[in-house]
């Protein structure tokens, strides 16, 4: 869907500070050497690799496993065990008091766990947690990631994150039988004295999450119309996505023979005569809810009968997303209309002008009364939205935009979240999704690339 499965644990781009879906870990003050070339060094700590799990289901839980093993010669005198999860996962019950929640902010938003065993962990053996790490899987679950990091010192600097300690009974390790597989770990390295390796669970949720495009007109002065296009998800499930050199979608915007386009958002390309491509803000994940909506004006240079401007989401596998119908919405230019583009699409069904049209509303709610405007193009008053497909006067949207006594609702993007002003709620788009891991005592925050469930 978003790649293949080897690119799921694909290095991409190592950064020093990246925020959003999954909540970081820093590991240390300063970046430490890596480890001899090829892998560890002689002997060294080790974390069992993690397999994925698929069709987990909404309201379940799932247990973090993992198996440590010491290869070096020497006894190790504490280890720590640290988890980094993805937002569509929370901390089910209490941590054990040798746990410790931290993140930023509250503390249902926080996303890391960090343990400290204060044991001899003996050279040779192999260990586990006697309780592993149990995580409730939220409703708007789709594709998540937790990753561990098993260590020498606390990953994650005092001060660094707002704290919450467990309350339950402390949890040791246990030793495990010399025979237990542990393999060669995925990420092990030591410098000195500090060992460290990491390791990835996979956790593809049984969901769904309703990609849609919308299309609207919002102002016309003379042969000049000015029109905004709306990408949004309808959810329920949030849409991760952890490759941070890629965008999780794009869409194709078209105008008709006969108009040019004065004036395109920055973020769309074009890429022939009359056709455009638009990227949205999603280079991390999509929340349900999420808007973003780009601006369009273009000018009526001939009257083409039945002329349309058309807005399509790219033809890419999204199996997440069983509802096609509102991949794609048009808008009927309608020549020489002084309507404006209210303040929304309805989903049921409204008159403009000479005649009525109805739409079936896949999700959405039905807005005020319609408006009779200009010659036969119509608008809708109130706020109301859909969720499916909906004909308003002249507009043919594949779902709804929102605003306000005849204005249409703009949009102001923050560091890449988008606010709707209208009369809706703010509705952020994530910021970077990322999985950390450690080199030594330093900082280097790996951002691995995790493709959805084909």
């Amino acid at each position: 869907m978003l790649g293949t499965a080897a690119d799921r644990l694909r290095p991409l781009r190592r950064t020093a500070a990246a925020v959003g879906a999954i909540a970081l870990i820093a590991m240390g003050a300063a970046a430490a050497p890596a480890s001899a070339e090829g892998g560890i060094a002689p002997g060294g700590l080790l974390l069992g690799t993690l397999a994925p799990l698929d069709g987990v289901k909404p309201g379940s839980v799932v247990e973090v496993p993992g198996t440590i093993a010491n290869k070096g010669a020497e006894a190790l005198d504490k280890i720590f065990l640290s988890y980094s999860f993805s937002d569509g996962l929370a901390v089910r019950g209490k941590l054990p008091s040798n746990c410790i929640l931290r993140g930023t902010g509250r503390e249902i938003d926080a996303r890391n766990v960090v343990c400290e065993f204060d044991q001899t962990v003996k050279a040779g053996g192999i260990y586990a947690p006697e309780k592993t790490l149990s995580l409730d899987v939220l409703d708007h679950a789709l594709n998540e990631m937790v990753s561990v990091i098993v260590s020498t010192y606390d990953p994650s600097p005092d001060g660094f994150f707002d704290t919450w300690p467990g309350t339950g009974p402390a949890a040791k390790l246990i030793e495990l039988p010399s025979t237990t597989p542990v393999g060669d770990g995925d990420h092990p390295s030591r410098n000195g004295d500090s060992q460290w390796d990491s390791s990835e669970l996979l956790v593809d949720a049984v969901n769904t999450a309703d990609l849609q495009m919308a299309v609207r007109e919002t102002e016309r002065v003379g042969k000049s119309v000015t029109m905004e296009a709306t990408f949004s998800n309808a959810g329920p499930a949030w849409v991760n996505h952890y490759d941070s050199e890629t965008s999780l979608t794009q869409f194709l915007l078209k105008v008709p023979t006969g108009t040019t386009v004065t004036k395109a958002d920055n973020r769309c390309k074009k890429v022939n005569a009359g056709s455009y491509n638009c990227v949205p803000y999603t280079h991390a994940s999509l929340r349900a809810g999420a808007k973003d909506t780009f601006s369009l004006t273009l000018r009526i240079d001939k009257a083409v009968p039945g002329a349309k401007v058309s807005v399509s989401l790219e033809n890419k596998a999204r199996p997440f997303d069983k509802n096609k119908k509102n991949d794609s919405a048009t808008l009927l230019l309608v020549p020489g209309s002084d309507s404006t583009g209210g303040s929304g699409s309805t989903g049921g069904s409204s008159t403009g002008g000479g005649g009525s049209t109805s739409s079936t509303g896949g999700s959405g709610s039905t807005g005020g009364s319609g408006s009779t405007a200009g010659s036969g193009s119509a608008s809708t008053g109130g706020s109301g939205s859909t969720g499916g497909s909906s004909t308003v006067g002249s507009a043919t949207t594949g779902s709804a935009t929102t605003g306000s006594s005849g204005t249409s609702g703009s949009s102001t993007t923050t560091g890449g979240s988008m606010a709707n002003t209208g009369s809706g709620s703010t509705l952020p788009l994530a910021g970077a999704a990322a999985a950390i891991v450690a080199a030594g005592a330093g900082t280097v925050l790996l951002v691995r690339r995790r493709a959805a469930r084909s």
